[in-house]
């Protein structure tokens, strides 16, 4: 059953005017994101990976928003030479200067998502997978979304007042504490 507090709005992410008024609530979530690929360049991932994500932050943050929780990417730093983790670590310190009383980061590692159509994610996972076997990257071996979605829960849930990053292994001990 679904909570009656839970209200399901569609939006035109590129539109935030129409939205903005109603991103309410004490603890807002962030988990958008896209491909290059599937967005077509990177303007139009930076759209979404970026300015979608930072307008509903600012939209959260203006409407009294006390928590945000921003899954972003492992490696994410604003002064990488790389496109992808220079826009996940801009995102960040974007986010970052709005000043939420508490801010949690997660930077997970390799999502497994049930019925992904991506071969490369596949693969990745299979590759990890036989590596984590005979014991190398243990701390990035993959994260299936819904042990993600708990530990976010968790993280959320923290009274704790600051900014706090989430490594994998971070991630991990939040699946410990989770109920």
């Amino acid at each position: 059953m679904i909570n009656a507090k839970l209200h399901n709005h569609i939006i035109n992410f590129h539109q935030p005017q129409q939205w903005v008024g109603e991103v309410r609530g004490d603890t807002a979530f962030i988990c958008l994101g896209t491909t290059l690929k599937a967005a077509g360049s990177k303007d139009a991932q930076w759209q979404i990976d970026y300015q979608a994500a930072l307008d509903f932050a600012c939209a959260a943050r203006k409407n009294v928003a006390s928590t945000l929780v921003l899954v972003s990417a492992a490696g994410a730093n604003a002064r990488s030479p790389f496109f992808y983790p220079r826009m996940k670590g801009a995102l960040e310190e974007a986010i970052t200067a709005l000043g939420y009383p508490r801010l949690r980061i997660f930077r997970p590692p390799l999502l497994i998502r049930p019925d992904s159509d991506r071969s490369g994610e596949k693969i990745s996972a299979r590759l990890l997978h036989a590596l984590n076997a005979i014991g190398l990257l243990r701390s990035q071996r993959p994260l299936p979304v819904a042990d993600l979605a708990r530990a976010l829960l968790v993280a959320a849930l923290d009274p704790q007042d600051g900014a706090k990053t989430y490594s994998p292994a971070d991630i991990r001990q939040c699946l410990q504490e989770s109920p």
